[in-house]
């Protein structure tokens, strides 16, 4: 009891913290891309405390950091882990495929949950003709070798997209791949439709709101109320431009043949800050997407064509990333500061314990996890 006593104020510091946001964010299905390209982030320990108490249960990283893998160990949280385009080339290879799933992934199993690898990221975005003959036969290599492993049936194998893969998106009933992707992309679907595994697009309504501020209604593209817009086609109503351009890829990927593969947001968020001529990027407007964002999730809302299908979306990001090149508005998209302190108020109130805390709690074995089971653990040391 002596030696536990320290943990008691900050046990019930946590508990009036965020006690109250568990009702909105328990049982949430969002997903975090937790971007590490900054050198002022939290240890992923703490990272994990952190995701725990806010009850978000699923992640994507870039690569397979052994650091986060190990931190995440015994707890439930479950993976996508990426493989860069620069090993792309690799991969095509099944003897250093395989060294890579041994190395990097297999000693993770099962202790750590790793349910998705993404080969390659946003491979079309650029004129890499090279790059683009090698994402297929590198995905292929990967999926083959999980199944001479005996792990295909937990470990999924796909690839993320920009929406630049698009001709065209609105009407969303019209939407229909680059022509000169064609013959990347028809076999690429046909390997999904064959093991079974999702179409990842990663959508920023805000890239379309900056690029034409004027035409672009801002309430549209941030959930917010508006008259939305019909597909003429359908006659489908959309009142935001995500769902538009989800459905514009589930039409395109229709439109060469495949009705049986899912599509997933695996990237999508606002920035908090950005340049002069960043249109739209500010504190207000990150918390109103993102908020909307997490509310819509919450209802398990499908698109208008797809109401059926709840959308799987993984939120950009978790942190500020302060080494990002690029314009401002890149090192802004995180819901916090690498201080743990949210960047803007959406009800999510978790718990980043300071060092000293974390090494103190891992003696013990105290992991926050929220408020109930905090209040349960200081109930039991009062006794």
């Amino acid at each position: 009891m002596g030696g536990c006593s320290f943990l008691l104020p900050t046990i019930f510091l946590i508990i009036f913290t965020f006690s109250g946001s568990v009702v909105q964010i328990l049982g949430l299905g969002v997903g975090i891309n937790y971007g590490q390209i900054a050198n002022n982030l939290p240890s992923p320990s703490r990272v994990s405390v952190l995701l725990r108490s806010l009850n978000i249960r699923r992640v994507k990283l870039y690569d397979a950091d052994p650091n986060v893998l190990l931190a995440f160990s015994n707890t439930q949280v479950e993976f996508i882990i990426g493989l860069g385009n620069e090993y792309l080339e690799n991969m095509t290879d099944p003897i250093k495929a395989q060294n890579w799933v041994q190395q990097s992934l297999q000693p993770h199993i099962p202790q750590t949950r790793i349910a998705c690898i993404t080969v390659g990221n946003e491979v079309f975005k650029d004129n890499d003709t090279r790059l683009y003959s090698f994402l297929l036969p590198a995905m292929q290599t990967v999926y083959k070798t999980l199944v001479d492993l005996g792990l295909d049936k937990q470990v999924i194998v796909t690839s993320a997209h920009s929406l630049d893969i698009l001709a065209n998106s609105f009407p969303p009933s019209a939407g229909s791949f680059r022509p000169d992707l064609a013959e990347y992309i028809q076999p690429l679907l046909s390997f999904h439709a064959q093991v079974k595994s999702p179409f990842l697009i990663n959508a920023y309504p805000y890239f379309a709101y900056k690029g034409s501020p004027n035409e672009v209604s801002l309430d549209y593209v941030l959930f917010q109320p508006n008259q939305g817009m019909i597909d003429p086609n359908t006659n489908l109503n959309y009142d935001n431009m995500l769902y538009a351009q989800v459905d514009a890829v589930y039409s395109a990927i229709k439109a060469m043949g495949h009705t049986d593969i899912e599509v997933r947001v695996s990237e999508t968020g606002w920035p908090s800050n950005g340049d002069e001529d960043e249109a739209g990027a500010t504190i207000e407007n990150a918390g109103l997407y993102n908020g909307n964002l997490l509310k819509r999730i919450d209802q398990k809302q499908g698109t208008p064509a797809k109401p059926s299908v709840p959308i799987d979306i993984y939120v950009f990001a978790l942190f500020n990333e302060n080494l990002k090149p690029g314009p401002a508005s890149e090192r802004n998209y995180g819901l916090y500061y690498p201080d743990g302190r949210p960047v803007y108020n959406i009800g999510l109130q978790g718990y980043l314990p300071v060092p000293d805390q974390m090494a103190s709690a891992s003696k013990i074995n105290v992991f926050p996890v929220f408020g109930l089971l905090i209040y349960v653990i200081a109930w039991l040391l009062l006794l």
